[in-house]
């Protein structure tokens, strides 16, 4: 009997509540222009490397692949554009210690095999927050999630945040300096919302393109 018991101590459940309760889950708010500086510094902060970085759609991970290029930061971006085969070389290639960063979105990353992964970075909220839960699975428990949030964003955290039944925790970037002086403040009271300052809030109505 003890030992039924102790199975079921040690039994994992994957629904939204506890994959979220056992799974840390980290935000950090900051304006659209200022999320590829951010994102720069929280990889040079870690010395966990092997960090998959999820955006919106094609056009951003190249973007940001370019950008982290620039600062001599490593990284492959893979999406639609890109055959299966070398979607699949970059997976081989992560999973082997051979790239260290992988650029992707959520239609790509859905089909990946990754393991093991040390931060999945959600440089884009996903509309649909069932997507950002299949982002935690990839690092549950092992790892951690960060989103980085900007004031269009804001919606789409309350939906996430109540579909996981979780408030993240708001935390600021350690050498992160905002390019404007009227960036939001990254830790605040939280039953004020929105999150970020009034004036910097707006409703977002771009649909996002996910592949």
């Amino acid at each position: 009997m003890v030992e039924q018991t102790d199975k079921k101590k040690t039994k994992k459940y994957y629904d939204h509540i506890s994959v979220a309760a056992r799974t840390k889950q980290i935000s950090h708010f900051v304006l659209p222009h200022d999320k590829h500086i951010m994102l720069e510094q929280i990889i040079k902060n870690t010395s966990e490397k092997k960090i998959v970085i999820v955006t919106k759609n094609k056009r951003s991970a190249d973007e940001l692949n370019s950008y982290l290029k620039s600062k001599d930061i490593t990284a492959i971006a893979i999406h639609g554009n890109h055959r299966l085969e070398q979607q699949e070389d970059a997976a081989k290639a992560f999973n082997a210690g051979e790239l260290d960063i992988l650029i992707t979105t959520d239609m790509i990353l859905k089909t990946l095999e990754l393991n093991p992964i040390d931060k999945i970075i959600s440089y884009d909220l996903p509309i649909d927050p069932h997507d950002y839960y299949a982002r935690v699975l990839y690092v549950d428990e092992r790892g951690e999630s960060i989103s980085l949030i900007s004031p269009d964003d804001e919606k789409l955290l309350v939906n996430i945040e109540f579909l996981m039944k979780v408030e993240m925790k708001e935390e600021e970037v350690k050498g992160f300096v905002p390019s404007t002086q009227d960036a939001p403040k990254p830790v605040r009271d939280k039953k004020k919302k929105p999150r970020h300052s009034k004036k910097s809030t707006r409703k977002s109505t771009k649909k996002a393109e996910e592949e």
